[in-house]
């Protein structure tokens, strides 16, 4: 079992005390501890060795715990200090945390007392250590791996800021909250913190909006033989697959109440139970959730839990929207013109040159994914070696026209969806849905078509093959 890591000393004179601690701490997944059973020898080792948290004892010979408590809270105030005595007293515990204690601990301490303040301790810890790096980051204003980062096409500082806080953070094993309008690109972002973090697991991205809680428990947590009817087989779920990698929670914002509580539970304490099972599994997956909608606002209006949106906001990134980095256009413009010819097997246009204070005009309520299925529109309608502006000019009135509400794009989409069933839909039929509706919006054009779902062409064709039905 993996824990928090950092290196942990533990102070006391009595060594039944030191091994049953140790002995605790490693069974919770800490295994970097040192013992010490002479308080004489605590200054010394901290000034020739690195520690992260001290867990110390009030009341020993040669040294007391309080002059040592002072010393240590004046040479190393970056290092966590946790007083663990038999002294169940309010004023003395009153002093200690007014002399630099991080807790107080009263002997004999409960298992889960213990590893608890101990695992917080490290958080805090980690937290110092990240704000740190990410000062000396930001002040040096570049990236250790930018070639984790190549995906996003941009040249907007707003971005180059959010990267260098991204590469800083990928290495911590709290949760992360992406958000930003729909298109921005948070699914990509996510990507990049993963590969910058050194993570040997996978990617595992699960959209959560379409999962009710039955779903949500199964999808996520895997179940049992027999766990309910039909379930022949034992199967894990998302987080197993995710395991020593990162599991991506898309549209958070949409989860429902009880998947909520259930959650929580994962974050709070790092394991989760398969359905049918009793036994918990513990979680070794980081957790992203990414969302276009303000958890904020849901909070003060009673739809998200407080306490969940705290646990995911550990590390928060917000993605700016296209029309406040409009000097991303030329490259993102470039950009799609080659990967849009390319699809559609054509030459790479030329573009007017009217074409980027056009773009520029407009507040592109879709962002990155408006523009990108704009320009492949305006590829496959160009019949010319040079873009129409006309083109440009018709998406840019339906867009006008969708509203321009964060969001709308992608929430009337899902009603769309929903509104075709009154139960969840097979794969078979939502694949059938989105090919149909992929065809309707580019009014017949396979190519097109392709592109807004993602697919090649010919993987298209192999569809309508099977359903010619579908084409209008």
């Amino acid at each position: 079992m993996n824990g928090p890591c950092g290196k942990i000393l533990l102070v006391d004179d009595e060594q039944s005390i030191l091994l049953t601690s140790g002995t605790l701490l490693r069974s919770a997944g800490i295994r970097d501890v040192l013992t010490l059973d002479d308080a004489r020898k605590v200054l010394p080792l901290l000034e020739r060795e690195r520690v992260d948290v001290i867990v110390l004892d009030l009341f020993m010979p040669f040294v007391s715990g309080k002059e040592l408590l002072a010393e240590i809270a004046q040479e190393y105030p970056q290092i966590p200090l946790l007083v663990m005595t038999a002294a169940d007293e309010l004023e003395t515990a009153v002093e200690c945390m007014k002399a630099g204690a991080f807790d107080y601990l009263v002997k004999p301490v409960e298992r889960s007392r213990f590893i608890s303040s101990v695992t917080k301790a490290l958080e805090i810890c980690s937290l110092r250590k990240q704000m740190d790096d990410l000062r000396d980051h930001l002040l040096h204003g570049r990236l250790e791996q930018p070639s984790v980062f190549s995906a996003i096409i941009t040249a907007s500082e707003k971005m180059t800021t959010i990267f260098q806080y991204a590469e800083v953070v990928a290495r911590s094993s709290e949760p992360m909250l992406i958000t930003g309008e729909t298109g921005v690109g948070k699914e990509l972002v996510a990507r990049a913190v993963h590969d910058a973090s050194g993570l040997k697991g996978s990617f595992v991205p699960v959209n959560v909006a379409a999962l009710d809680d039955a779903l949500f428990s199964d999808t996520l947590f895997g179940h049992r033989k027999g766990a309910f009817t039909g379930a022949s087989t034992p199967r894990e779920g998302m987080i197993a697959q995710a395991s020593g990698g990162t599991l991506l929670l898309d549209e958070i914002g949409d989860l429902r109440q009880p998947s909520q509580v259930k959650l929580l539970r994962l974050l709070q304490e790092r394991e989760y139970y398969p359905v049918g099972s009793d036994v918990p599994r513990k979680n070794n997956a980081r957790i992203i959730a990414v969302t276009n909608r303000s958890l904020r606002d849901m909070v003060a209006a009673g739809a998200f839990r407080k306490d969940l949106y705290y646990r995911l906001c550990a590390h928060h990134v917000e993605i700016p929207p296209l029309r406040e980095r409009r000097e991303d256009l030329p490259l993102l413009l470039d950009h799609f013109l080659e990967k849009g010819s390319l699809a559609l097997g054509v030459k790479k246009p030329a573009i007017p040159p009217q074409s980027l204070p056009l773009l520029a005009s407009y507040s592109f309520p879709g962002n990155v994914r408006e523009l990108e299925a704009m320009v492949c529109d305006a590829i496959a309608r160009h019949r010319s070696g040079m873009l129409s502006l006309d083109s440009f000019r018709r998406c840019m009135r339906e867009g006008q026209a969708m509203g321009t509400q964060p969001g709308a794009e992608a929430a009337a989409s899902r009603r769309a969806l929903w509104d075709q069933f009154s139960a969840l839909p097979s794969l078979r039929e939502a694949e059938s849905f989105l090919i149909r509706e992929a065809l309707k919006r580019s009014e017949g054009n396979q190519g097109i078509a392709a592109a807004l779902l993602g697919i090649s062409r010919t993987a298209l064709n192999k569809r309508l093959k099977r359903e010619p039905g579908l084409v209008p």
